[in-house]
């Protein structure tokens, strides 16, 4: 394979933070469209999935009394009340999830509040927005921390078995919000590689010791396109995406490539697979050189819940609780808010994984 040769961003960039959470989902009928199981859901050899991460994969870990996503109008389209997903549905985990079918995991902070293993037949879900592979701007377990508690229920706890083990996946979701800090701290253009690659030498080191605890394939995503998030298109009235925003994602992407098959040469088998987001969002979204084609969606790169006030935003409610929001009447555009997918968008983007996602059943 090349190497990479990228030089530096272009011109300028700035970044912004996303945010994460988690909830336990169970499949059923929204918008008269069903998640189908690829194996029958009851199977007692079904894998279990074990998340870590950020909002693209929180399905309810996030607080309750500070996330956004445990606000009105998240989760309208499913479960039909704020459930902690950042979304108006489905995310990136529940899509997972019906693909190797079985249900969501159950988030792990739900899971505290029950504390019955049970619940823990699915996996779990430790992913929470904001968080990152190393400390981000938001105060939630970046991925070592994570990773130290699913280490601590498989070998003190014991609460998986070997045989548990055996079959299970992990979903890895991570890296947007350590850019977020980065830039945040007065992080530079010309300095971002060294990030880059500083975050890659962290990362291997986390796939390595999920794989170490009994995981038996991994799924981490690839950079999605920053510069086609509403929040970084919104200065050019949503018409094209920014160049300068999609560079580093390319550039991160060649890395993890990189990474990737060296990990997979070690182990000998393709244990880590890779979640191409960032073509999986280009194609759900049919952009060409950065502009949008024709496609499904309506505005394709405009959010559907947006602030109706300089300030607010999807889900902002002022001082004397008057919503401050505005939500698209048919819920079919790509983007819920500034950051993350719509239902039908991950959707989408799940059609596209499709072919990639054999791969963590082999």
């Amino acid at each position: 394979m090349e190497k990479h040769t990228m030089l530096y961003p272009p011109a300028y960039f700035t970044f912004f933070i996303l945010s994460i959470s988690w909830t336990a989902c169970a499949p059923e009928t929204v918008t008269g469209a069903k998640v189908r199981y690829h194996h029958h859901q009851n199977a007692p050899n079904l894998p279990k999935l074990f998340v870590f991460g950020d909002s693209y994969a929180d399905a309810g870990n996030s607080p309750k009394s500070t996330a956004i996503s445990w606000k009105k109008p998240y989760g309208v389209s499913f479960p039909g009340k704020p459930s902690g997903r950042f979304s108006d549905g489905r995310v990136l985990t529940d899509y997972i999830a019906s693909f190797l079918g079985t249900s969501s995991p159950i988030p792990f902070n739900e899971w505290l509040g029950l504390g019955e293993k049970s619940a823990l037949e699915n996996g779990l879900n430790f992913a929470e927005g904001g968080t990152g592979v190393f400390t981000t701007l938001a105060n939630g377990p970046n991925m070592t921390t994570q990773i130290n508690v699913f280490q601590q229920l498989v070998q003190e706890e014991e609460v998986y078995s070997p045989e548990n083990m055996s079959s299970s996946v992990a979903l890895v979701s991570v890296a947007g919000n350590d850019y977020a800090a980065y830039f945040g701290k007065n992080g530079t253009n010309e300095e971002s590689p060294v990030f880059t690659k500083s975050i890659m030498s962290q990362l291997v080191l986390d796939l390595q010791r999920i794989h170490g605890l009994g995981v038996r394939r991994v799924g981490v995503t690839a950079m999605h396109p920053l510069g086609c998030l509403p929040m970084t298109t919104a200065s050019i009235s949503h018409k094209n995406c920014s160049e300068n925003g999609n560079w580093l994602a390319k550039f991160h992407n060649q890395m993890l490539q990189e990474n990737i098959e060296n990990l997979n040469n070690e182990a000998g088998a393709p244990v880590f697979v890779i979640l191409d987001l960032y073509s999986a969002f280009m194609s759900a979204l049919n952009l060409q050189n950065n502009h949008p084609g024709n496609s499904t969606f309506e505005d394709q790169l405009s959010p559907c819940c947006v602030g109706t006030e300089r300030g607010y935003t999807c889900g902002s409610v002022n001082g004397v609780g008057i919503e401050k929001y505005i939500v698209c009447e048919d819920l079919k555009q790509f983007f819920w808010d500034d950051i993350h997918p719509s239902q039908q968008g991950w959707e989408a983007v799940y059609s596209a994984l499709k072919p990639s996602l054999q791969s963590l059943l082999n």
